[in-house]
Protein backbone atom coordinates (compact mmCIF):
# COMPACT_ATOMS: atom_id res chain seq x y z
CA UNK A 1 0.00 0.00 0.00
CA UNK A 2 2.83 2.40 0.83
CA UNK A 3 4.51 1.84 -2.55
CA UNK A 4 1.26 2.59 -4.37
CA UNK A 5 0.81 5.79 -2.37
CA UNK A 6 4.31 6.96 -3.30
CA UNK A 7 3.69 6.16 -6.97
CA UNK A 8 0.43 8.10 -6.95
CA UNK A 9 2.15 11.04 -5.26
CA UNK A 10 4.91 11.04 -7.89
CA UNK A 11 2.32 10.92 -10.66
CA UNK A 12 0.47 13.90 -9.17
CA UNK A 13 3.72 15.88 -8.92
CA UNK A 14 4.69 14.92 -12.48
CA UNK A 15 1.36 16.26 -13.75
CA UNK A 16 1.24 19.42 -11.63
CA UNK A 17 4.82 20.70 -11.97
CA UNK A 18 4.71 21.39 -15.73
CA UNK A 19 1.21 22.84 -15.40
CA UNK A 20 2.33 25.13 -12.58
CA UNK A 21 5.38 26.28 -14.58
CA UNK A 22 3.16 27.21 -17.54
CA UNK A 23 0.67 28.85 -15.20
CA UNK A 24 3.35 31.06 -13.64
CA UNK A 25 4.75 32.22 -16.98
CA UNK A 26 1.60 32.20 -19.09
CA UNK A 27 -0.17 35.53 -18.55
CA UNK A 28 1.16 39.07 -18.08
CA UNK A 29 0.13 40.85 -14.87
CA UNK A 30 -2.82 43.21 -15.03
CA UNK A 31 -3.85 46.29 -13.08
CA UNK A 32 -6.40 45.91 -10.30
CA UNK A 33 -9.62 47.90 -10.63
CA UNK A 34 -10.60 49.43 -7.31
CA UNK A 35 -14.18 49.66 -6.03
CA UNK A 36 -15.39 53.18 -5.27
CA UNK A 37 -15.62 53.06 -1.46
CA UNK A 38 -17.70 56.26 -1.27
CA UNK A 39 -20.65 54.51 -2.92
CA UNK A 40 -20.85 51.24 -1.00
CA UNK A 41 -19.46 49.45 2.04
CA UNK A 42 -19.62 46.08 0.28
CA UNK A 43 -16.25 44.37 -0.16
CA UNK A 44 -16.98 41.44 -2.50
CA UNK A 45 -13.31 40.50 -2.84
CA UNK A 46 -12.60 40.52 0.90
CA UNK A 47 -12.29 37.09 2.43
CA UNK A 48 -10.52 34.87 4.91
CA UNK A 49 -7.50 34.41 2.63
CA UNK A 50 -5.88 36.93 0.30
CA UNK A 51 -6.46 35.68 -3.23
CA UNK A 52 -5.52 37.13 -6.61
CA UNK A 53 -8.20 39.11 -8.42
CA UNK A 54 -7.34 37.68 -11.83
CA UNK A 55 -6.30 34.16 -12.79
CA UNK A 56 -5.07 32.94 -16.13
CA UNK A 57 -6.67 29.85 -17.69
CA UNK A 58 -3.49 27.91 -16.90
CA UNK A 59 -3.67 28.86 -13.23
CA UNK A 60 -7.34 27.90 -13.10
CA UNK A 61 -6.40 24.52 -14.62
CA UNK A 62 -3.82 23.90 -11.90
CA UNK A 63 -6.28 24.88 -9.18
CA UNK A 64 -8.91 22.54 -10.62
CA UNK A 65 -6.43 19.65 -10.77
CA UNK A 66 -5.33 20.25 -7.18
CA UNK A 67 -8.99 20.36 -6.09
CA UNK A 68 -9.72 17.11 -7.93
CA UNK A 69 -6.73 15.35 -6.37
CA UNK A 70 -7.81 16.64 -2.95
CA UNK A 71 -11.31 15.30 -3.62
CA UNK A 72 -9.94 11.87 -4.56
CA UNK A 73 -7.78 11.86 -1.41
CA UNK A 74 -10.77 12.83 0.72
CA UNK A 75 -12.86 10.10 -0.88
CA UNK A 76 -10.14 7.52 -0.17
CA UNK A 77 -9.88 8.68 3.46
CA UNK A 78 -13.66 8.48 3.93
CA UNK A 79 -13.70 5.02 2.37
CA UNK A 80 -10.96 3.85 4.77
CA UNK A 81 -12.86 5.34 7.72
CA UNK A 82 -16.09 3.61 6.73
CA UNK A 83 -14.28 0.32 6.27
CA UNK A 84 -12.74 0.54 9.75
CA UNK A 85 -15.92 1.75 11.43
CA UNK A 86 -18.22 -0.72 9.68
CA UNK A 87 -16.10 -3.84 9.77
CA UNK A 88 -16.79 -5.71 12.98
CA UNK A 89 -13.86 -6.94 15.07
CA UNK A 90 -12.39 -10.30 14.11
CA UNK A 91 -13.58 -11.94 17.34
CA UNK A 92 -17.27 -11.27 16.51
CA UNK A 93 -18.93 -14.32 15.01
CA UNK A 94 -20.98 -13.47 11.92
CA UNK A 95 -24.15 -15.15 10.82
CA UNK A 96 -22.89 -17.19 7.85
CA UNK A 97 -24.07 -19.63 5.18
CA UNK A 98 -27.30 -21.30 6.15
CA UNK A 99 -27.68 -19.08 9.22
CA UNK A 100 -30.74 -17.26 10.49
CA UNK A 101 -30.51 -14.30 8.11
CA UNK A 102 -33.49 -14.37 5.80
CA UNK A 103 -33.34 -11.84 3.00
CA UNK A 104 -35.54 -13.29 0.24
CA UNK A 105 -34.66 -10.55 -2.22
CA UNK A 106 -30.95 -11.28 -1.69
CA UNK A 107 -30.96 -15.08 -1.38
CA UNK A 108 -31.47 -16.74 -4.77
CA UNK A 109 -30.18 -19.91 -6.48
CA UNK A 110 -27.08 -18.04 -7.68
CA UNK A 111 -26.58 -15.57 -4.81
CA UNK A 112 -26.45 -16.02 -1.04
CA UNK A 113 -25.35 -14.22 2.13
CA UNK A 114 -21.86 -15.26 3.22
CA UNK A 115 -21.49 -12.96 6.21
CA UNK A 116 -23.93 -10.70 8.04
CA UNK A 117 -23.27 -8.37 10.97
CA UNK A 118 -26.04 -6.25 12.35
CA UNK A 119 -25.57 -2.46 12.64
CA UNK A 120 -23.55 -1.37 15.67
CA UNK A 121 -25.98 1.38 16.79
CA UNK A 122 -23.12 2.82 18.87
CA UNK A 123 -23.59 6.03 20.84
CA UNK A 124 -20.68 7.54 18.87
CA UNK A 125 -22.83 7.31 15.75
CA UNK A 126 -25.69 9.19 17.40
CA UNK A 127 -23.31 11.90 18.62
CA UNK A 128 -21.67 12.21 15.19
CA UNK A 129 -25.01 12.36 13.40
CA UNK A 130 -26.41 14.90 15.87
CA UNK A 131 -23.36 17.13 15.58
CA UNK A 132 -23.31 16.93 11.78
CA UNK A 133 -27.03 17.70 11.64
CA UNK A 134 -26.53 20.82 13.74
CA UNK A 135 -23.54 21.80 11.59
CA UNK A 136 -25.61 21.36 8.40
CA UNK A 137 -28.35 23.59 9.84
CA UNK A 138 -25.84 26.24 10.90
CA UNK A 139 -24.20 26.36 7.45
CA UNK A 140 -27.60 26.41 5.73
CA UNK A 141 -28.65 29.33 7.96
CA UNK A 142 -25.41 31.22 7.24
CA UNK A 143 -25.83 30.51 3.51
CA UNK A 144 -29.39 31.86 3.57
CA UNK A 145 -28.35 34.86 5.64
CA UNK A 146 -25.56 35.65 3.19
CA UNK A 147 -28.01 35.41 0.30
CA UNK A 148 -30.44 37.84 1.92
CA UNK A 149 -27.80 40.50 2.70
CA UNK A 150 -26.34 43.03 0.30
CA UNK A 151 -22.94 41.34 0.01
CA UNK A 152 -24.38 38.15 -1.48
CA UNK A 153 -21.03 36.73 -2.61
CA UNK A 154 -18.56 37.27 0.19
CA UNK A 155 -18.70 33.90 1.98
CA UNK A 156 -21.19 32.09 -0.28
CA UNK A 157 -18.72 29.40 -1.32
CA UNK A 158 -17.47 28.82 2.21
CA UNK A 159 -20.98 28.32 3.59
CA UNK A 160 -22.10 26.15 0.67
CA UNK A 161 -18.99 23.99 1.02
CA UNK A 162 -19.57 23.58 4.75
CA UNK A 163 -23.21 22.71 4.22
CA UNK A 164 -22.59 20.10 1.52
CA UNK A 165 -19.59 18.55 3.31
CA UNK A 166 -21.54 18.22 6.55
CA UNK A 167 -24.44 16.63 4.65
CA UNK A 168 -22.04 14.21 2.93
CA UNK A 169 -20.40 13.31 6.25
CA UNK A 170 -23.88 12.83 7.74
CA UNK A 171 -24.52 10.21 5.07
CA UNK A 172 -21.15 8.58 5.83
CA UNK A 173 -21.93 8.49 9.55
CA UNK A 174 -25.30 6.88 8.91
CA UNK A 175 -23.70 4.24 6.70
CA UNK A 176 -20.87 3.58 9.14
CA UNK A 177 -22.94 3.13 12.30
CA UNK A 178 -26.50 2.30 11.30
CA UNK A 179 -26.30 0.01 8.25
CA UNK A 180 -25.67 -3.75 8.59
CA UNK A 181 -22.52 -5.23 7.10
CA UNK A 182 -23.42 -7.83 4.47
CA UNK A 183 -21.08 -9.88 2.28
CA UNK A 184 -22.69 -11.73 -0.59
CA UNK A 185 -21.35 -14.52 -2.84
CA UNK A 186 -22.67 -14.87 -6.36
CA UNK A 187 -22.25 -17.44 -9.14
CA UNK A 188 -21.61 -15.72 -12.45
CA UNK A 189 -21.57 -17.21 -15.90
CA UNK A 190 -18.22 -15.89 -17.12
Amino acid sequence: MRRNTILIGLLVVAVLLPMWYVALHGEPPSEEIAIDESVTETRPLAGLVDTPNKLSPSQVGVIVWVALFALVGTLAAVHQFMNRAVRPPDDVQPVTDGGTVSLPWLDTDTRWVVEYHDASDAIEGLVAMGGLTVLSIVFATLFTGEYLTLARTQYFGLYATGMFLSLALLTVAYYAWFMPHIEVAEIRGH
